[in-house]
């Protein structure tokens, strides 16, 4: 993947090195692909019903928990490559969304990205958590990310490469998207009125959009900067179908339930971003009323 030498998104706050915050309570909406870490290790997995886990990470109706920041430590800025590296894919999805809400006569408000090592305290989800993988939260409008998830992704999925990394980043971006076109507080809202297989479905529906999200983040990228290389969307297709539902279960369980789904399976997974790399439009992204996934 090509991005030395552009602009870096001045939206990052670097905590790590603080010493994380305490408790583990969620209370907020948390809400992105980070569950798929929990399922793939079998810890939380097993013995709890993924609705339970869903309405954990992403509110589950409740009131947000109110959680006092810690002061953070005055230190330089980290400026390491891997640092670097996500501050410009940052700052390309603020150019590409800023851009597709402009045309359609919107403005973009872009989330601010928190790196963090273990644990951090969070504007109204709790404490996030790094084995709950990347995730956004909508209450504080940021997005949560220890950077030992992508090692985790390398070691575990088999998956590597700065392109695939870049897609998770821009996934986690495609729920804040969500949150600003109203799509995650109508999903909430839904969610609490359904049956855990319907809630469980709603989700999945929810996850394939933001990978949809992807997939138009990438498609306006590349136009602009020229950011794909040979073999960069061969390694984003191949962390897709890793982190698909029915490949962690399997992987895991040693069986698939897909009334349990969350995210997807492999093969929805790949469909939609691939839909959003072809077309670059969020129209093609309209998950909640595709009569096939």
């Amino acid at each position: 993947m090509r991005w030395e030498g552009d602009r870096q998104s001045d939206n990052v706050e670097d905590r790590r090195g603080e010493g994380g915050g305490g408790g583990f309570g969620f209370g907020g909406g948390t809400v992105g692909i980070g569950t798929i870490v929990i399922a793939l290790l079998g810890s939380w997995f097993f013995g709890v019903s993924p609705t339970t886990i869903i309405n954990l990470l992403s509110g589950g109706g409740g009131a947000p928990a109110h959680v006092q920041q810690q002061q953070a430590p005055s230190r330089a800025p980290a400026n390491d490559r891997e640092t670097q590296f996500v501050k410009t894919v940052l700052g390309y999805t603020e150019d590409t969304w800023t851009q597709i809400f402009r045309a359609n006569g919107a403005t973009y408000k872009a989330p601010v990205l928190v790196l963090y090592d273990g644990r951090t305290p969070t504007g109204g989800c709790g404490t996030g958590q790094s084995a709950v993988g990347p995730f956004y939260c909508p209450a504080d409008r940021k997005v949560y990310i220890d950077l030992s998830f992508f090692r985790l992704m390398q070691q575990r999925f088999h998956v590597s490469g700065e392109f695939t990394q870049a897609y998770v980043i821009a996934h986690e971006v495609g729920h804040h998207v969500q949150n600003l076109l109203g799509i995650s507080g109508k999903v909430d809202s839904a969610r609490e009125r359904l049956s855990e297989t319907q809630a469980n479905a709603l989700s999945v529906r929810v996850e394939l959009q933001a990978d949809c999200f992807a997939g138009v983040w990438a498609q306006h990228a590349n136009q602009a900067k020229q950011i794909i290389e040979q073999g960069d969307v061969e390694s984003a297709l191949a962390a897709a179908t890793a982190i698909g539902d029915d490949a962690l279960q399997r992987q895991s369980r040693g069986e698939v339930v897909p009334d349990s789904f969350t995210h997807g399976s492999s093969a929805q997974r790949v469909r939609w971003f691939k839909r959003g790399l072809e077309t670059g439009s969020v129209e093609q992204c309209n998950t909640f009323e595709a009569r096939q996934l």
